[in-house]
């Protein structure tokens, strides 16, 4: 039986045994890096095909004379569907935007269609009617986000609009806010409101 002398062999072999060691350590830092890498690159790729929202938030801001109107809502998209007197019904209150109420703010008194809207942060509804003539509604509870919780109660203001044709259908909804006034833009409606 043939017995090895380990300190002999070692003392023979080290620097192979060193340049073995140094090597494995090499590998195993490269794998480890590249594990990261991949990790990071995945979670990164992971996040960007996240979904868009289906009425992502927007806001509108803008002077009519010395206020400025600032209009924050959720634009949904026609998508084909039939909206008015349809996906909107007639003669109900709607939130005038998607998910969460649309709210209007002004940081000076105006008039909205020749009546007084004091300085303030508003919740904003419509009443789309089959006739044209739309209601405008300024509610003064805020801090209901939840447009199906309205309360005719809280309204500061409410006025008639007599809403006009669009030449182009507006895919996505939208306000646009101008000197005269703001307008909501949506399907083949505008909605445009009086200002001063």
């Amino acid at each position: 039986m043939k017995f090895i002398n380990l300190k002999a062999y070692f003392s023979r072999n080290i620097d192979s045994i060193k340049l073995k060691y140094k090597m494995m350590r090499t590998t195993i830092k490269s794998i480890a890096t590249l594990l990261f890498v991949a990790t990071i690159s995945f979670s990164a790729v992971a996040q960007d095909t996240k979904p868009a929202p289906a009425s992502p938030p927007a806001t509108a801001t803008g002077k009519v004379g010395a206020a400025t109107l600032t209009i924050n809502y959720s634009s949904p998209a026609v998508k084909g569907r039939t909206i008015w007197g349809g996906l909107e019904k007639y003669d109900k209150v709607w939130r005038a935007g998607a998910n969460k109420t649309t709210t209007f703010e002004t940081d000076k008194d105006i008039t909205v269609q020749g009546k007084k809207l004091p300085a303030g942060k508003y919740n904003f509804f419509l009443i789309p009617k089959e006739s044209g003539t739309w209601t405008a509604i300024f509610n003064k509870e805020v801090t209901n986000t939840n447009p199906f919780n309205y309360k005719e109660a809280e309204d500061q203001l409410r006025v008639d609009v007599k809403v006009k044709a669009l030449k182009e259908n507006q895919e996505r909804l939208v306000y646009k806010i101008d000197n005269k006034g703001f307008a909501l833009e949506w399907e083949k409606v505008s909605v445009p409101l009086a200002v001063k």
